[in-house]
């Protein structure tokens, strides 16, 4: 197991370690958290936080729709301290329930970059996912070089990709709604769906899956799904990486879109001081390069070491738009695949 150097305590992690000194519970109580992420390599994160602080983290796991639910009706008797997920558009809908409170910490501030935070605290960003194209190299000798090119003419019956209703397509689609104004991304997406080699079925490793049985020559997909499969086995998929060529979309203009995966405090939080020592844990170097060591994920902050097997995919331009703003097109997003057919 790889071993990471503690990071420097500051900010409310410093606070509560600094409150007591009794050497084996550095604070005292617990941090209620709501999380989406659904990874075994958390605990992880999880234990160490638990072994520095002495703060029990107690975890409700859940689809992320519904953990918003809960907090809804739970109102102000909510148990929930943090809440976590893996898409940047339910941290934008947390925020306009009200199920979030804004967080003043020098810490958060100084290291996630400002693109990658909501403007008023009250979400931050942790770790981050590309989201580009794969492609059979036996058979595309000419791959697309940007997400507009997946609408080409020459790529008829070639693409795999995710549902509509599926929170990566819809922040693809949201982010060049950005970029591109709806309009433009209305006709994108049309062009897209006459491009499909079959309905959209499965999840991201199933679009990998696609390339290889031969069903479809393209395919889009977050970049951790296939770094997975480049460190350890991965049934159907990683046999067969050799066929596989990959393209970080739009390197001479927007850059490659970002999924996010962050948290926020809950706005009823009932151990506050403690979910803040939380967020700011997971935005150290150790938390940092966990993500990316335990789940082939970037990290979020700046100069963070990459795992081997993210590090493979080599260096590209990430696009930088404020992932806030992509958030609220979310909605136009949906109308547009409804209205497109990309079921």
């Amino acid at each position: 197991m790889t071993k990471f150097p503690k990071p420097a305590l500051t900010g409310a992690l410093a606070a509560l370690i600094a409150a007591t000194s009794a050497p084996a519970l550095f604070a005292n109580g617990e941090v209620n958290l709501y999380s989406s992420r659904h990874y075994d390599t958390d605990e992880r994160l999880y234990s160490e936080f638990e072994d520095m602080t002495g703060i029990t983290v107690n975890r409700i796991e859940g689809n992320a729709d519904e953990l918003l639910a809960r907090m809804q009706a739970e109102g102000e008797n909510s148990p929930a301290d943090v809440l976590l997920t893996v898409d940047t558009s339910r941290l934008e809908r947390a925020k306009e329930m009200g199920l979030l409170q804004p967080v003043e910490s020098d810490v958060l501030e100084a290291r996630i970059p400002e693109y990658l935070q909501d403007a008023g605290n009250e979400w931050f960003g942790f770790s981050q996912r590309a989201r580009i194209l794969f492609y059979d190299k036996n058979e595309v000798e000419n791959p697309p070089r940007t997400y507009q090119d997946l609408a080409n003419p020459e790529y008829e019956g070639m693409v795999c990709i995710r549902s509509g209703t599926n929170v990566y397509s819809q922040t693809i689609l949201a982010a060049l709604i950005e970029h591109l104004g709806e309009d433009a991304a209305k006709d994108w997406a049309g062009a897209v769906v006459g491009n499909f080699a079959r309905d959209p079925q499965g999840g991201d490793t199933d679009q990998l899956r696609g390339i290889v049985s031969g069903e479809c020559d393209i395919a889009m997909s977050n970049t951790y799904y296939f770094a997975r499969a480049i460190r350890k086995d991965v049934d159907g998929l990683s046999d067969s990486l050799d066929m596989i060529g990959w393209v970080f979309p739009n390197q001479n203009d927007i850059g490659a879109h970002m999924n996010l995966s962050g948290g926020g405090v809950a706005a009823n939080a009932p151990n506050r001081e403690n979910a803040i020592a939380f967020l700011e844990y997971l935005a150290s170097d150790q938390a940092q390069e966990y993500f990316s060591a335990g789940n082939d994920e970037y990290p979020a902050v700046p100069g963070v070491a990459l795992s081997p097997s993210v590090a493979e995919l080599g260096f590209f331009k990430p696009d930088d738009v404020d992932l806030s703003e992509v958030a609220k097109n979310v909605p136009a997003a949906q109308r547009i695949f409804n209205e497109v057919g990309w079921k």
